[in-house]
C-alpha cells in the first residue's frame, strides 16, 4: 500500500497540470469586456469625432494648440530628443508591425498558443487601425513644421488626427494587459501600459508632428476599437478558429475545452 501512494499522487496531478497548461494556452479565449460594451464603443467614437470636428472647424483652435508644440520646440534637449526619436521609429507603422508580429510568433510557436497569438495581434492591430479610420474622416492638417523653432521630423498632410503612434501604443498596452491579467505581471503591465503611451504622446508634441487633441483622441479611439474587437472576438472566435486549416497543429483551439479549463 505504501508504495502505491506516490504513484497515485503522481497520476492525480497530471490532469491538474494538463488543465493548467490548457488555461495558459487559451488565456485570451475570452477577453474582458464591460457591460453594454457596444454603447461604450459608440460613446467613445462619438467623443473622438466631436473632438476632431471641433478641432478642424473652430477658428483659432489649432493655432492655440500649436503654441504647445512651439514652446516644446524651443526647449529641445539632447537626451529628450534621442528618446523622442527612438519612440518615433519604434512605434512607426513598420515598427508596430514588427512588434506585433514578433509577439504573435512567440505566442504561436514558442508558447504554442494560437488563441493567445491571434487575440493579442487582433487587439493591438485594432487599436492602431482605429487611428487610420478616424484620420480619413476628420482629415486634419498636421502642424506646420516651418513654424517650429527646431523641427525634428517634418511631416505634412491631412492625417494629423488622431495620432497613429499613440493609438498603436494604447492597443499594445491593452493587448499586454489582457495577456498578463491575473498573473504576477499584471501590475507591471498596468504601469507600463499607462506610462509608455503617455510618454509617447508627449514625444509627438515634442517632435512637433501632432496637436495635443490629436494624442488625447488616440486614447479614446484605440480603446473604442479594442472594446469592439473584444466583443466580436468573444462572440465568434469559438466558431471560427477551429475552422482555420492547420491552426490546431500549433496548439489547442477548441473553445469547449478552453471554456471548461477556465470554469
Amino acid at each position: 500500500m505504501s508504495r502505491s501512494l506516490p504513484a497515485h499522487k503522481h497520476d492525480a496531478g497530471r490532469p491538474d497540470r494538463a488543465n493548467l497548461a490548457l488555461r495558459r494556452q487559451t488565456r485570451l479565449a475570452m477577453l474582458p469586456q464591460p457591460r453594454l460594451w457596444g454603447l461604450w464603443v459608440v460613446l467613445l467614437s462619438a467623443a473622438v469625432l466631436s473632438l476632431g470636428f471641433i478641432a478642424t472647424d473652430t477658428q483659432g483652435f489649432s493655432a492655440n494648440e500649436f503654441t504647445v508644440d512651439q514652446e516644446l520646440s524651443r526647449g529641445h534637449d539632447g537626451i529628450l530628443t534621442a528618446l523622442s526619436m527612438t519612440l518615433n521609429y519604434l512605434f512607426s507603422p513598420a515598427g508596430g508591425i514588427a512588434i506585433i508580429a514578433l509577439c504573435c510568433l512567440f505566442l504561436l510557436i514558442v508558447r504554442k498558443s494560437p488563441v493567445n497569438a491571434i487575440a493579442f495581434g487582433g487587439t493591438a492591430a485594432a487599436g492602431y487601425l482605429s487611428s487610420q479610420f478616424f484620420k480619413v474622416i476628420v482629415e486634419r492638417q498636421r502642424p506646420n513644421p516651418a513654424l517650429l523653432f527646431d523641427p525634428l521630423a517634418p511631416e505634412t498632410g491631412s492625417n494629423s488626427f488622431p495620432s497613429g503612434h499613440v493609438a498603436l501604443a494604447v492597443g499594445l498596452a491593452w493587448a499586454f494587459w489582457f495577456l498578463a491579467r491575473n498573473t504576477r505581471w499584471s501590475r507591471l503591465a498596468v504601469i507600463l501600459g499607462v506610462l509608455v503611451p503617455v510618454v509617447l504622446a508627449w514625444s509627438r508634441l515634442y517632435i512637433g508632428v501632432h496637436y495635443p487633441s490629436d494624442v488625447i483622441a488616440s486614447f479614446l479611439a484605440s480603446t473604442a476599437a479594442v472594446l469592439l474587437f473584444a466583443g466580436v472576438w468573444n462572440r465568434y472566435q469559438g466558431r471560427l478558429l477551429p475552422r482555420v486549416p492547420l491552426l490546431d497543429r500549433f496548439g489547442p483551439v477548441d473553445s469547449a475545452a478552453a471554456a471548461a479549463a477556465h470554469s
